[in-house]
């Protein structure tokens, strides 16, 4: 772009910047404003970066920008302004245009920009540019973190992306076409950074700890630098080669003289000594032309050998998708003062910083602190430097940070990543590409130095390497990574470079593993097998026992006792044991399964079994006598069996009723989508895992290697014949390369005049062809078998003989009827347009033959003609097409769960309506990679229990509450279905009097009645932490959740607050589990993970929820005034619900199950107890106030009420007057005085929300 097509503003800006007289560089007045305007106007630019076009054209750059930095730097304002401008300027233009255009114009003006950086980057080769940045640089770094302000750090930043903009510049390839050992444009700039003293900079930002938010700008400054070096050519600068590498450059050189040798003796004996002129015109016999005559060969006979049909005919333009995939790799050696700046920059960052440089990148990735792709830096320094310490004496303690397993796991999982990527992202498909193969050279120089740790003469060092491959070994992800990659492999989006690397790195793995097993007889691994769940059969429904057929039980088994004496042989005593211990049910919590254990061993008639259990259990649970006591006699213990055998226990449900058919069939779903893995050791076999390798696709990639074979290196070509040798002699498969591309590559290698060269081709081509003719003396088929690749199958029916037809197959042969046949077409006739997504499974059912396999229905469908292939009726599974999310997919994603975050299935209803249908495991992982939830358990369907009449049972608590006859209490930890029992209780008895008072929704009101109760409940809480020395940390609680609210009502913005303890009383009250647990009642999140140490008050908690949260904290004195008449109402009237709720059915239920337990009780009491009881039983007063209370509370109490305030001593001796004694009425009273409070604050919060809504 020429000068005179400037914009004239542009032009006029440019002009007021200053002007260059000789060396000196005068600025103008308003130079400082005339940069920024340039800044705005690149803001401002087309997408034909016409601005930046037109300042490169302009070489302002160049006259105006480096000059007025490099004499004017003292002017701060300016110096800042021109970093920045330059910043934008140097920028590469793949960034500037988002891709390389497609379109001619488009391309033009991206070549142009290309053009412009390499004047720049030539412009900046400079040791006077870069003493400026250094000196600058340097300063900023004296500089202490105080005294450091924030444009300072942003002008450090700039410097530093302005070295990394530079040093990104490609070499121009028309204008660079120097030799190796000559000054290219990056080595004068290397040469530059050196002079002016900025690599030593890097190196201080890179070591120091105060400088380490730089990591990443400095990694990416450093790999740019050593961006066409190779380590090897580093290691040896400087060095007068060895007699190894001499020898090595000798024989290079005299197989190519060989080489040519032959090709010339070749050429000779094709001709003879005489001339022909008439070079004359010969009919080839047996081979037929384009009609059917013998060709005619018009030439002489010496070039008969290189005669083709395809001589003459124009090329094939082979489609773009179709090419293969190119090498971009470019090395080239810098002049020797370069290299020995490098190597020397080497030796010192890698002992003193690449370890804790490393540290720093590993962390910013993980905790996803970097930009996009910023992985690929650590891959690149982790397989330079590894390489450059192993080659310069190999000392492990100098790459300790990246020599370990978790290393491994990183690259290892990377790769996955960009393969996955590699399939789905189809347009980026060669830059995924680019970057697998990064990752596979980071993972075999961490091969490769683990293999030279084990060659070590220090053992410690050994002994970490024989660590590292134990674990490497042992797992199957790294083991089973490379028959991934070459099973994998394509030849379109992979270039050769990749399958060079694949395939030495392959053969490295296996000598290692070789070697390693070798030493070992017996080696473990690791063995994951993936194993579909299948669809669980619901159980027959339990028979029921008959009164008659449980007597006739009961008289067996006790008839057996008796005749034993109660007598149990050791071995039965030894082997009882009343509880799983493989379960994750806490031994304290399975009382219930001993229980019901007992009672099938008692069904079953066994009856020594079941009185061991019952012992067993007595030993195990001894609190409460809910077995028997220590000192209950033989009588007692089968009065305690009978009891157990005709009570009704309440056993566990295989299925849930109440699971609606929406859910179950997505349950259903999501086990067709995952599977479950089975993890398993087994015993290691080199040969077997060798044999893993004997397949076709993982065959082609090593011989579409060798088809270069003459430029590749000498160790690469070994390391694809050491693999084949393995297949075809150590596994005796040599059928498997009787093909006819593999011979026609083999017929190269002999014909070749340099065959003396690859002696180990040579050799190994003339055994595999040998076993060919040998086979096919007796079987005259395998020329035809030449045509197609084998499987192991097809090798061993080729070498020991084919089978006939539905032999060998180990499955019978289906025969279909022409009736059949006939019915399966016209089955097929009438659903084929039917819509349906599987024609298959609606057939199966329809069939008259029910016995009828999906494959066997398939294969005779593809013989009839009906389909064309059988991939036509591929049974689609669900939930894997859609992988990657899309922005607006997300959005919606983030709206439908802020809309349905409150409700009862936020999973459920967000999946209906998702627009693109999604499995339910994978919208599970979105939500959680996104942060919307912190735990799977947040997305559970909220279940409801039946209401109280329609309970099928007792729960585990309630039966032995009652079995023991000990009070209820009121746990801290209940789980949200009972918290809603008690909810449903307290609404019976109060529900006529809010009625009374407001009508409103049943729902609403139901929802307010469970906050009132849970506000109940967390100041029991309360109360109690107080009691135990609490107070100050309570208080606290309750003013953290006071000031949130007050916060969030002035902003008008919720989010997460954190529970920041300062004091040391409220630091070990965070620790008390009493604490954790009444933080958890009130809906505190608990930290999610080890990067968050506070627990923190959610942003969904609303306003009104913290202050009623903070009153329910307050103490219980405080809200205690009036309305005992209330409370004294209040416990009568929930008593009379819980009676009336209590059906028949269970009231015997629980007379049953109390019955041994009683009768235990009243036999174990001695003289002495009945004598204490019965004289306290006189001494109470007996005042008619106190018998009239007890007989109103008395009198409206239920079964269960009783049960539990009733004294076992009392029950079935003193008459019912006697029954509400002192201590009763005295419970009776704490109940009542604890449910006035919570009475109160239930009538208070309502109150609170009808004044909000007025």
């Amino acid at each position: 772009m020429d000068l005179y097509m400037m914009n004239c503003e542009l032009l006029a800006t440019c002009s007021a910047l200053g002007y260059l007289e000789g060396e000196t560089y005068h600025k103008e007045p308003d130079c400082l404003e005339s940069v920024k305007d340039l800044i705005r106007y690149l803001r401002h630019e087309d997408d034909t970066r016409d601005i930046r076009q037109q300042l490169g054209a302009g070489q302002i750059l160049q006259n105006d920008l480096l000059p007025i930095i490099t004499q004017h730097g003292q002017d701060k304002p300016l110096f800042d302004a021109c970093i920045r401008l330059m910043v934008n300027l140097t920028q590469p233009a793949l960034l500037c245009f988002g891709k390389i255009p497609d379109d001619p114009a488009s391309r033009h003006h991206f070549l142009q920009v290309v053009s412009y950086l390499h004047a720049y980057k030539e412009a900046f080769a400079s040791e006077k540019v870069f003493a400026v940045l250094s000196e600058t640089l340097y300063n900023l770094l004296q500089l202490d973190w105080e005294q450091r302000q924030e444009e300072d750090n942003l002008l450090i930043e700039r410097i530093l992306l302005l070295i990394r903009n530079v040093l990104h510049i490609p070499a121009d390839p028309y204008e660079e076409k120097n030799v190796d050992d000559d000054a290219s444009v990056h080595d004068k700039l290397l040469w530059a950074i050196h002079m002016s003293g900025m690599d030593d900079l890097l190196k201080f930002l890179a070591s120091a700890q105060s400088e380490q938010q730089w990591s990443m700008h400095v990694l990416e400054v450093i790999s740019l630098m050593f961006r066409d070096q190779t380590p090897e050519q580093l290691v040896s600068a400087g060095h007068s080669r060895s007699a190894q590498e001499k020898q090595k450059d000798t024989n290079e050189l005299e197989a190519l003289r060989q080489k040519e040798l032959a090709e010339k003796r070749s050429r000779t004996m094709q001709r003879g000594n005489r001339h022909s002129r008439f070079r004359g015109s010969y009919v080839v016999e047996g081979l037929k032309s384009i009609g059917e005559k013998d060709v005619i060969f018009h030439s002489g006979l010496h070039n008969f050998k290189n005669y083709s049909h395809d001589a003459g005919k124009a090329t094939r333009r082979v489609p773009k998708r179709k090419q293969m995939a190119r090498d971009t790799e470019s090395q080239r050696r810098s002049v020797l003062n370069v290299r020995l700046f490098l190597r020397e920059f080497c030796v010192d960052f890698l002992e003193n910083c690449y370890n804790r440089l490393m540290y720093l990148v590993k962390e910013s990735l993980i905790r996803e602190q970097a930009q996009q792709h910023d992985e690929t830096y650590y891959m690149w320094a982790l397989s330079f430097f590894m390489a450059f310490n192993r080659g310069n004496g190999c000392k492990a303690e100098l790459v300790s940070e990246t020599l370990s397993v978790r290393a491994f796991h990183f690259i290892e999982k990377n790769i996955t990543n960009y393969y996955e990527m590699m399939l789905t992202d189809k347009k980026e498909a060669t830059s995924w590409s680019r970057r697998m193969h990064l990752a596979l050279k980071a993972y075999q120089e961490l091969l490769l130095t683990v293999n030279e740790m084990d060659r070590s003469k220090d053992e410690n060092i050994r002994q970490s390497a024989s660590v590292i491959k134990s674990n490497i070994f042992y797992l199957m992800e790294y083991r089973e990574i490379f028959l991934t990659l070459l099973r994998k492999f394509d030849e379109r989006m992979q270039p050769r470079s990749f399958l060079r690397d694949l395939v030495e790195s392959t053969h490295l793995f296996l000598r290692m593993l070789e070697r390693f097993c070798k030493g070992r007889n017996n080696l473990l691994v690791q063995k994951k097998k993936a194993k579909r769940p299948k669809r669980k059969k619901k159980p027959s429904a339990p028979t029921e026992n008959t009164p008659e057929a449980l007597e006739e039980t009961w008289k067996i088994v006790s008839e057996e006792l008796q005749a034993c004496g109660f007598q149990l042989s050791e071995a039965l005593t030894e082997g009882a044991v009343p509880f799983d211990a493989a379960s994750e049910i806490p031994v304290t919590e399975q009382r219930t399964e001993a229980m019901i254990r007992i009672q099938d061993a008692v069904l079953a008639r066994t009856g020594p079994e079941a009185l061991s259990l019952l012992r067993a259990a007595r030993e195990v649970w001894p609190e409460g006598d809910v077995f028997g006591s220590a000192e209950v006699s033989p009588e007692e213990e089968l009065e305690l069996l009978k009891q157990i055998l005709f009570a009704e226990l309440p056993r566990p449900a295989h299925t849930e009723a109440a699971m609606d058919e929406d859910e179950e069939g997505a349950e259903l779903e999501e086990e067709e989508e995952l599977e479950t893995v089975r993890v398993s050791e087994t015993e290691f076999n080199f040969l077997d895992f060798i044999k893993r390798f004997a397949n076709p696709n993982i065959i082609r990639p090593y011989l579409l290697l060798l088809r270069s074979y003459g430029t590749n290196t000498p160790h690469t070509n070994h390391c694809a014949v050491r693999m084949l040798h393995r297949v075809a002699v150590d596994l005796k498969m040599d059928a498997l390369l009787f093909q006819l591309s593999v011979f026609y590559l083999f017929n190269k290698i002999l014909t070749d005049p340099a065959a003396a060269a690859y002696k180990e081709l040579v050799t190994f081509s003339k055994y595999v062809l040998n076993r060919f003719f040998t086979l096919a003396a007796r079987n005259n088929k395998a020329f035809i078998e030449l045509l197609f690749w084998k499987n192991v199958g097809t090798v061993r029916e080729m070498t020991e003989g084919y089978s006939k037809d539905g032999e060998g197959a180990g499955k019978k042969k289906v025969t279909w009827t022409p009736e059949e046949e006939e019915e399966l077409r016209r089955l097929y006739e009438e659903h084929k347009d039917s819509g349906v997504s599987d024609v298959v499974e609606t057939l199966l059912p329809l069939l008259s033959n029910t016995n009828l396999t999906r494959r066997q229905v398939v294969s005779q469908m593809v013989s009839m003609g009906l389909v064309d292939s059988v991939k036509d009726l591929k049974k689609e599974r669900k939930g894997t097409r859609i992988v990657l999310w899309t922005e607006d997919q997300e959005q919606e994603l983030q709206m439908l769960y802020d809309e349905y975050k409150d409700s009862d299935d936020i999973l459920g209803n967000i999946l209906k309506r998702l627009t693109a249908k999604r499995s339910k495991a994978r919208v599970v992982d979105k939500m959680l990679s996104m942060g919307l939830v912190s735990d799977r358990k947040d997305l559970y369907k909220k279940r409801r229990r039946n209401a109280p009449g329609k309970s099928t049972g007792m729960t585990e608590d309630d039966f032995f509450a009652e079995l023991s006859g000990a009070p209820g209490k009121d746990t801290m930890d209940e789980d949200e279905e009972e918290d809603d029992d008690l909810e449903e209780d307290e609404n019976d008895c109060e529900g006529e009097k809010e009625e009374e008072v407001r009508a409103v929704p049943d729902k609403k009101s139901r929802r307010r009645e469970s906050a009132v109760d849970k506000n109940t409940s967390v100041g029991t809480m309360a109360q109690n932490l107080r009691r135990e020395g609490m107070s100050g940390p309570v208080l606290w609680l309750q003013n953290c959740l006071n000031r949130t609210a007050d916060d969030r009502e002035e902003d008008g913005v919720s989010h997460p607050v954190a529970l920041v303890p300062l004091t040391e009383d409220n630091e070990d009250a965070m620790e008390n589990k009493g604490f954790q647990r009444l933080l958890r009642k009130i809906g505190i999140r608990a930290p999610a993970d080890e990067q968050e140490s506070f627990w923190r008050i959610p942003a969904t908690t609303s306003i009104y929820q913290l202050r009623a949260l903070a009153a329910s904290l307050s103490p219980v004195e405080e809200n205690e005034g009036g309305g005992q008449g209330e409370s004294e109402e209040a416990v009568p009237a929930s008593l009379e619900s819980q009676q009336e709720d209590e059906g028949p059915d269970s009231q015997e239920l629980r007379a049953h199950a109390l019955r041994a337990l009683l009768l235990a009780r009243q036999r174990k009491r001695s003289p002495e107890d009945t004598k204490k009881d019965s004289a306290v039983e006189e001494t109470a007063p007996e005042s008619p106030e106190s018998e009239a209370q007890s007989a109103a509370v008395g009198g409206k109490t239920s079964v269960k009420r009783s049960r539990v305030l009733d004294s076992d001593d009392e029950r079935d001796e003193d008459p019912p007057s006697k029954m509400n004694a002192d201590p009763e009425e005295d419970e009776g009273s704490d109940a009542e005085a604890r449910s006035a409070p919570a009475k109160r604050r239930r009538q208070r919060v309502l109150s609170d929300e009808e004044d909000e809504e007025d």
